[in-house]
């Protein structure tokens, strides 16, 4: 088995800090799936709109969004399916939120907040 070529390191501490930071691969391989979901227009749309109303059923969601209520209720099952969105029924009806304030932080830095909100 050829073994790997001996790597020049100009500055050792940053290596340091830059693998500290990357923290394992298995995380990073998670948030690129995350990214991956929410990277489509109608997800994200959907995202926003949850995070501004913070909790919304489906049909409420559809209107806001402006998609029909099928393609909302496929779109949240993949959103649910990574982990990006919660749900809670209250009798008959659904209600969706972000799972986790890092999905909220996101969001601000995607969509700040204005000072009137």
């Amino acid at each position: 088995m050829p073994t790997e070529p001996q790597r020049r390191l100009i500055d050792p501490e940053r290596v340091t800090a830059a693998l500290a930071g990357l923290g394992e691969r298995e995380t990073v391989q998670q948030w690129a799936d995350r990214f991956s979901v929410i990277a489509d227009p109608s997800r994200l749309t959907l995202l926003v709109c949850i995070h501004y109303a913070r909790e919304i059923c489906v049909s409420d969601l559809a209107v806001a969004a402006g998609m029909s209520d099928t393609a909302v209720s496929q779109a949240l099952r993949l959103l649910r399916a990574h982990g990006l969105v919660t749900s809670e029924r209250r009798g008959r009806v659904v209600y969706y939120k972000l799972a986790d304030e890092t999905m909220h932080e996101l969001i601000h830095h995607v969509r700040p907040h204005s000072a009137a909100e």
